[in-house]
């Protein structure tokens, strides 16, 4: 499995964050099908996130095809998220972004609805401080 450019900003953002790396990457079998998403993690210490379990695709969009690289995300994020419910269904799969894609190319009214209707969780990661600037449920 090829890594993503941020993947090891992902990981030690979520480390800082108070989550536990369980699987680098969480391999899961479906139906018939093997797929790999990037991390696996769990929060044991927050009150809040106690427990949870949480899975992360990440995503860097640093091609010249932003929309091109959002519908390869879009479908992963679906299959995976599929296939979690089949599988690990007390996990939820967050889609990571870097903060400067967040601001520009997920703020416009398209990416928004899309977003939305497919009820897309997002992390919005910081690449230079290596920190989590936001979770989107």
């Amino acid at each position: 499995m090829a890594r993503d450019l941020f993947h090891n900003i992902v990981k030690s953002a979520l480390q800082k964050d108070g989550w536990i790396v369980t699987d680098d990457p969480l391999n899961i079998r479906c139906g018939g099908v093997d797929v790999q998403i990037d991390l696996g993690a769990e929060q044991l210490i927050s009150a809040q996130k106690a427990g949870e379990k949480i899975a992360v695709e990440i995503k860097n969009f640093v091609s010249a095809s932003k929309i091109s690289e959002f519908h390869m995300a879009l479908g992963q994020f679906i299959n995976y998220r599929t296939a979690l419910r089949a599988e690990e269904p007390n996990r939820t799969l967050y889609l990571a972004v870097p903060l400067v894609i967040y601001n520009d190319f997920f703020n416009l009214p398209f990416i928004q609805t899309v977003v939305i209707e497919n009820s897309l969780k997002l992390i919005i990661y910081n690449v230079e401080t290596e920190e989590i600037e936001r979770w989107i449920n």
